[in-house]
C-alpha cells in the first residue's frame, strides 16, 4: 500500500490505488482522497484520464484512454467493479509498480 502524510495531523495514511476506482474508496470519501495521485501516474505514462466527484463520496476514475481507445470496458459497473478485473494488465502492473507500499507520497 502506498502511504501519504496527512496535512492536518502529520500522521501516515495507508491506501490502495484501487480506491480511486471505488465509490466507497478512501473510507467513502471521508479519508484523505488520493485519486489525483493515481491520475498523475496514469497521465505520466501517456494515458488520458478523467475522474468524477461522486456526490458526497470520493472522486473516482471513470475513463482511461490511450490513442483514442477507451480502456475501461463499456460493460464495467464503474464505482463497484474491481479495477483489477477490468483494467488491462499493463495498467494494473504500472499502478502496482508506481504506487508501491514502500513509498510515502506528498498529499
Amino acid at each position: 500500500m502506498p502511504k501519504s502524510e496527512c496535512p492536518t495531523c502529520g500522521g501516515i495514511h495507508e491506501w490502495m490505488w484501487e480506491e480511486a476506482f471505488d465509490k466507497f474508496g478512501f473510507n467513502d470519501g471521508e479519508s484523505q482522497v488520493m485519486t489525483d495521485e493515481v491520475v498523475a501516474v496514469l497521465e505520466k505514462a501517456g494515458y488520458d484520464v478523467r475522474s468524477w466527484q461522486w456526490g458526497p463520496h470520493n472522486e473516482i476514475i471513470i475513463e482511461i484512454a490511450k490513442d483514442g481507445v477507451q480502456l475501461i470496458p463499456a460493460k464495467t459497473n464503474i464505482g463497484y467493479d474491481d479495477p483489477r478485473d477490468y483494467l488491462p494488465s499493463e495498467i494494473v502492473a504500472l499502478l502496482d509498480r508506481e504506487l508501491s507500499e514502500d513509498e510515502v507520497l506528498a498529499s
